[in-house]
């Protein structure tokens, strides 16, 4: 999912907490909470972006 009222940025969706969703970065991280009416599916380019650098991350033996 891509939540514009970061930038853009782009997380897998984990669940609901209250009126947010919870989203993690695809290489990993700390969730975070984004407003449901601010999330929108990813482009094709942004969804192989996302899976490249979860890619690239686990290649480097980053933790997921």
């Amino acid at each position: 999912m891509v939540d514009t009222g970061r930038a853009d940025r782009v997380g897998e969706f984990r669940g609901v907490a209250g009126p947010y969703w919870s989203l993690r970065p695809m290489t990993g991280g700390t969730e975070w909470e984004a407003e449901p009416a601010r999330v929108r599916p990813p482009t094709p380019a942004e969804r192989i972006g996302a899976e490249n650098a979860r890619c690239n991350a686990r290649s480097r033996g980053d933790v997921l």
